[in-house]
């Protein structure tokens, strides 16, 4: 190796070290990604059905849901995810940290916004 390669190796390691560190949509080693928007402590479920379900629901969850289903089933929707016929596929929150509690939540503010 030349020392123009071993120079530009090391430029790139230390910029990618360095945006790691200061980008905080990155987790830190050991947490799983996405789950300090679903920290029990913390979560807002106004807050997280406008960062992750408002570009399918709509911002007065309008769309795709379906109202005839029992809280219970919504809940395992949130939790476990759905593929409809057709994508979009609704995510699995559970594996993204959140709760039965936090998922009955956001239910309940997807139902307030459609009354």
């Amino acid at each position: 190796m030349t020392r123009k390669t071993i120079a530009l190796g090391f430029v790139a390691a230390l910029a990618l070290t360095t945006l790691c560190m200061t980008n905080s949509s990155i987790p830190a080693a050991g947490a799983r990604a996405g789950s300090e928007a679903f920290d029990a402590a913390t979560f807002d479920a106004a807050k997280t059905y406008k960062s992750k379900c408002v570009a399918c629901h709509g911002a007065k969850a309008e769309k795709k849901f379906d109202a005839t289903k029992s809280d219970d089933e919504h809940v395992q929707i949130i939790l476990k995810g759905k593929k409809p016929e057709k994508p979009p596929n609704m995510p699995a929150y559970e594996t993204k940290g959140i709760t039965a509690e936090q998922a009955k939540s956001l239910l309940d503010y997807m139902k307030s916004l459609k009354q």
